[in-house]
């Protein structure tokens, strides 16, 4: 049912934790359905350089958290909003039907911190337009394409 790299990122999570002076916070989620998402970003020059995650849910929830941060360490703030849920399933080798919406929260909590950086840089980003940041009761099950 899981992958190997499923299974390793949620049983090994990379970038775990907060930073504590972080320039970006973003959150997604929704307590009712049971997964939430918070992201971390030091950024330096607009490259991401370092990222940690908090994330309460399910395994697919934390290994889509942990394959999202190491797919963006390092990118550029163009290259990491770019990042979409579809990237995040097939470098986890795929994800049940089911928990698709695991990665859509990685997808959103990137764009989440992003919206946080750029609104208090007073920045902008191509990657954004249209974007409008999470409330809470949004339920990420109906944002997965199918």
């Amino acid at each position: 049912m899981y992958s190997e790299k499923v299974m390793d990122h949620f049983t090994n999570p990379r970038n775990v934790g907060e930073i504590k002076d972080a320039d970006a916070v973003g959150q997604v989620g929704n307590p009712k359905c049971g997964d939430i998402m918070k992201m971390y970003f030091k950024i330096e020059n607009d490259t991401v350089k370092d990222v940690k995650f908090k994330t309460f849910g399910c395994g697919s929830a934390i290994a889509s958290s942990s394959m999202a941060t190491e797919l963006i360490m390092g990118k550029t703030i163009d290259e990491a909003l770019a990042l979409s849920n579809k990237a995040v399933a097939e470098a986890l080798d795929g994800l049940p039907a089911a928990k698709m919406h695991c990665s859509v929260l990685a997808e959103e909590a990137i764009k989440s911190a992003i919206y946080d950086y750029a609104q208090r840089n007073n920045k902008e980003y191509e990657g954004l337009k249209g974007y409008k940041p999470p409330t809470g009761d949004e339920d990420h099950h109906d944002l997965v394409e199918e």
